[in-house]
């Protein structure tokens, strides 16, 4: 069985409480060992993440810029940016997870994967669903 790493148990404390219960249920039936490298992102955190070319959106606009984090960012252990069937295979496993739990009811969620224009592949994201 797997285990975080302090570093991101730190990122997923800056995450909506659904988030961080589905990063670690996922890690406890992951096929594949994985990484949290990114909760919340400040200003300049997005600023950076933009120049770079992991975002196209402007703070405060990405869902890492809301706070609590309404996304976080994995990576495969041991990282190899250049392994998209990682990426994928624990991407797809955290859908399938998100999919068993209680918290599906009260969120969407949504996969930087499976994006059309702009493949994000390490980025997990949720939208509160409008209930009321």
């Amino acid at each position: 069985m797997f285990k975080f790493s302090k570093r991101s148990i730190t990122s997923l404390l800056t995450c909506e409480e659904a988030l961080q219960k589905l990063a670690k249920t996922a890690l406890e039936t992951s096929p594949k060992d994985f990484t949290i490298i990114c909760g919340y992102r400040s200003k300049a955190g997005q600023d950076a993440a933009v120049a770079r070319g992991d975002s196209q959106l402007k703070f405060p606009t990405s869902k890492h810029n809301k706070f609590p984090s309404q996304a976080f960012d994995f990576v495969p252990y041991p990282l190899d940016w250049k392994d998209i069937d990682s990426f994928k295979e624990i991407g797809e496993h955290i859908l399938d997870t998100w999919d068993t739990m209680e918290e599906s009811s009260d969120w969407d969620i949504e996969w930087g994967g499976h994006w059309r224009s702009f493949k994000d592949y390490p980025h997990i994201q949720i939208t509160r669903r409008n209930n009321g």
